[in-house]
């Protein structure tokens, strides 16, 4: 997983009128939950720095500064505004090299599968798959081999196993499938 260095300022106000207060300065309320402490610390990060994090379909690995106090954490959930699109805040998960997480994790298919080259057209269904592991051993992707998948055919999650891996997805779900195209279908029965 790479890591991302991101610098923020511990915040004392909470609230709607402080969260405005910091939006209007260009920053974004934060927040880091799951450490040694049950309490949660309340920061502030800017806007560009977050950007490069926040809009990108890889994960990462954040190496997070408040004040004096470092911490590894992974970005857990980002609330938008509904219309203009705007980062309204972010919670941060501290990680530990003990406790496993759970995070989504981009699926990438690999090869050319036999039910393409016969006329069929490969469809990704589950772009991300949500795996609970130790931070240090989750992939920057998950690969999936299709060669051998056939024309009508599909993967599915309980066919799929990983090293230091545990999917959370229903096991019936489907990653990927070869659909039949409509010139598939119309060779199959010239042919047929």
């Amino acid at each position: 997983m790479k890591t991302f260095e991101l610098k923020g300022e511990a915040r004392e106000a909470i609230g709607k009128k402080a969260t405005r207060v910091f939006r209007k300065e260009d920053k974004i309320p934060a927040v880091i939950y799951g450490g040694e402490s049950a309490e949660a610390i309340h920061f502030t990060v800017t806007n560009g720095d977050v950007r490069k994090l926040v809009y990108t379909p890889e994960i990462f690995l954040v190496d997070l500064t408040i004040g004096k106090e470092n911490y590894k954490a992974i970005l857990k959930d980002i609330q938008f505004h509904p219309v203009t699109d705007a980062i309204l805040h972010l919670d941060f998960l501290h990680v530990f090299e003990d406790k496993p997480i759970v995070i989504d994790v981009p699926v990438v298919l690999d090869g050319l599968a036999e039910g393409v080259r016969a006329g069929g057209k490969l469809s990704l269904d589950l772009r991300k798959l949500k795996v609970k592991a130790l931070y240090n051993k989750v992939p920057e992707k998950v690969h999936v081999d299709v060669t051998s998948l056939a024309l009508g055919k599909s993967v599915q999650v309980g066919e799929l196993h990983f090293e230091g891996l545990e999917l959370l997805n229903a096991k019936n779900a489907v990653v990927c499938r070869v659909q039949l195209t409509r010139a598939a279908r119309g060779l199959a029965a010239k042919n047929g």
